[in-house]
């Protein structure tokens, strides 16, 4: 028998064939899906503009030669940088991603789909202002970016369902890349073969190591490789306009493709055929800015802070809810409404050193990749390690992206109740977290004192934001998290603006894309 391969040109992957078609024929995303992804838009940019107050994420910004100004090219939130639609990705991927704030998708491979929003936001935004591209005209309204959102979370979403990557030490990255490519290729005006050919070449550049995501290397490059990947999937699309080819068995080919070279031989599977699955189902993170499968946890420490170790006084009344129909964003109350306190306060019922240990009960994947023990050596370290954000909880009785700087981290008594803490799986917690229909993200906190008594055991199955159990308590939260994000970059005039224009559906709808982003820059 011949050892030589076949010198045959094969069809394309039927996976690159499916992506295609997806992306070239699916228009029709239900209303629950276009009303999440405005929400997601919302959300996403606001969490750029937060990441602007961090220098080390601002360093990365800008074009690669400084001064550099692309005429008529695209914009960054925030800043006043006109750049080529490649750079342009990497900033607005960078921004997005840096403070691990954005929205969630938790399967057998974890990932963020509004990390794609870099690759997306830039062409939309850059097509519209060159106004012609390769001879041809686009007219992006921010209707195509959400239409193009919703394409790219499902792609990468359900790639993620069955298709474990980090297993093998590959990076969910490599999804942004991939979904991305295919996206925007088709934006830019690609065909069904241009999009196969460009989504090959993102298949090829195989996936980044996790390496940095991972003690003892963890390190700033998880808050950026997101932007890499969806600057890697703009410059596949421009490629593949121009007519460079692709390589229609990039995932198969023996030996040499992406399956028998990356993923121990299993061929890439698609749970479910693509839809508006993903965006309808996606995780927003609301309450802390911290790896998601920790969410739940923090929020169980809070209580257990205000419960026990807060000052403690009058409480304050509830705040009316306010009705709105799914479309409408909550107007917010100011800080200066709230009703103050009165009477004496009273002092915590437990002091911090009366604590002899804390049990964390969680499930698998939280064990697998934020369970973490011993020195944590930058903010990327300790905001993917469990103990050290129910630490914060606990002791502040809150979580922000603050409480990650060194200057948080120098508190002695966060360590000294890290090296208390024992985390434990819950096999419960395990299952119904893999479980379709649930999708629970459980964690619960127990404390035990050196007198021998216990506080309850604080179990949240479901965090803020959850679409089978606390959607609707979410939303008027993340669209006060986005207010906070924003004031953070802009005065609150500016932001009430924004915020009246996402409540316009219409109007926000047929708006140009240029004209969108002429509202999050400066210099405008």
């Amino acid at each position: 028998m011949s050892s030589h391969l076949s010198p045959n040109r094969p069809p394309f992957d039927p996976l690159l064939a499916q992506i295609a078609d997806y992306v070239c024929d699916f228009n029709s995303p239900s209303d629950e899906a276009i009303n999440t992804a405005r929400f997601c838009l919302l959300d996403t940019l606001g969490c750029g503009l937060l990441a602007l107050k961090y220098p080390a994420c601002t360093k990365l910004l800008g074009p690669v030669v400084p001064g550099t100004i692309v005429p008529n090219g695209a914009r960054v939130p925030g800043t006043n940088f006109v750049l080529d639609p490649v750079t342009a990705a990497f900033n607005i991927g960078t921004l997005v991603r840096w403070l691990d704030f954005n929205d969630t998708w938790l399967a057998a491979e974890w990932g963020h789909p509004s990390d794609n929003l870099g690759a997306i936001l830039a062409v939309a935004d850059f097509g519209n202002r060159q106004s012609a591209i390769g001879n041809r005209q686009f007219k992006y309204t921010v209707r195509d970016v959400l239409t193009a959102m919703i394409k790219a979370h499902e792609i990468q979403g359900i790639l993620a369902l069955e298709n474990s990557f980090n297993r093998v030490g590959l990076d969910h990255v490599l999804l942004v890349r991939i979904a991305s490519t295919a996206v925007v290729t088709q934006l830019l005006g690609g065909t069904r073969e241009q999009i196969m050919n460009a989504v090959s070449n993102a298949w090829l550049d195989g996936g980044a190591l996790r390496t940095y995501r991972h003690t003892p290397n963890t390190g700033s490059r998880k808050s950026w490789a997101a932007g890499d990947a969806t600057a890697r999937a703009v410059q596949h699309a421009l490629m593949a306009i121009k007519g460079e080819m692709g390589y229609p068995s990039a995932l198969s080919a023996a030996k040499w493709g992406f399956s028998d070279v990356l993923f121990k031989g299993q061929p890439i599977k698609l749970a479910r055929p693509f839809g508006c699955y993903v965006m309808e189902n996606v995780l927003f993170k609301i309450s802390f800015p911290a790896e998601f499968h920790a969410q739940t946890a923090v929020e169980a420490a809070v209580k257990l802070h205000e419960k026990y170790f807060a000052e403690r006084g009058p409480s304050r009344p509830a705040a009316a809810a306010t009705e709105k129909g799914p479309n409408e964003l909550l107007p917010q109350a100011s800080e200066n409404s709230r009703p103050l306190r009165t009477g004496t306060v009273r002092a915590p019922l437990h002091s911090l050193d009366q604590i002899e240990r804390v049990e964390i009960h969680t499930h698998e994947s939280a064990l697998r990749i934020i369970d973490k023990t011993g020195p944590l050596h930058n903010p990327a370290d300790r905001d993917h390690c469990l103990q050290y954000m129910t630490a914060i909880g606990l002791i502040f009785g809150a979580l922000t992206a603050d409480h990650y700087e060194d200057a948080t981290a120098a508190d002695p008594r966060i360590d000294a109740l890290r090296a208390k803490m024992v985390v434990k799986e819950d096999p419960r917690y395990t299952r119904e977290y893999l479980e379709a229909d649930k999708r629970a993200i459980a964690n619960a906190v127990q404390i035990f004192f050196r007198d021998g008594s216990a506080t309850e055991k604080v179990e949240v199955e479901y965090p803020v934001g959850h679409r089978r159990r606390r959607r609707a308590e979410g939303i008027p939260l993340l669209v006060k998290k986005f207010q906070a994000n924003a004031e953070t970059c802009f005065p609150p005039e500016r932001v009430g603006k924004i915020l009246a224009l996402f409540e316009d559906v219409k109007r926000l709808e047929r708006m140009a894309a240029y004209e969108f982003m002429n509202n999050f820059v400066t210099g405008e």
